[in-house]
C-alpha cells in the first residue's frame, strides 16, 4: 500500500508569520509587491479615446473574421454535401429555387 504524506514548506509564507514578526514581515512584504519602481514617467497622458476606437477596431475585426469563418465553413460543408451526393450517382443534387 502506498502512503501519501503532507507536504509541508520548508519556510513558511510570509503572511503565516508569528505574532512578534507580522508587522516586519508585512513591510518587507509591501515591499516586494510594490510596483512603483517599474514606473516610467509619461511624456503626454494616455489619450482614451484612441484607446477607445482600438479597442472598438480590433472588437469589429475580430467579429468579421468569426463571421467570414463560418460563412466559410458552411460554404466547405454545402460543397461536401453537393460532391457526395453526385458521387453517389443521383441526379437531383442540386437545390433549385423557385421565385
Amino acid at each position: 500500500m502506498l502512503q501519501f504524506r503532507p507536504r509541508t514548506p520548508a519556510q513558511p509564507p510570509a503572511w503565516r508569520g508569528n505574532a512578534v514578526g507580522l508587522p516586519q514581515r508585512e513591510d518587507k512584504l509591501s515591499e516586494q509587491l510594490d510596483l512603483s519602481r517599474y514606473e516610467r514617467p509619461r511624456d503626454e497622458p494616455d489619450d482614451f479615446r484612441q484607446r477607445m476606437l482600438a479597442n472598438i477596431a480590433a472588437f469589429a475585426f475580430t467579429v468579421a473574421l468569426t463571421a467570414i469563418g463560418i460563412w466559410l465553413a458552411m460554404s466547405i460543408a454545402d460543397l461536401r454535401r453537393t460532391q457526395d451526393c453526385v458521387l453517389m450517382g443521383r441526379r437531383d443534387c442540386v437545390r433549385i429555387s423557385v421565385p
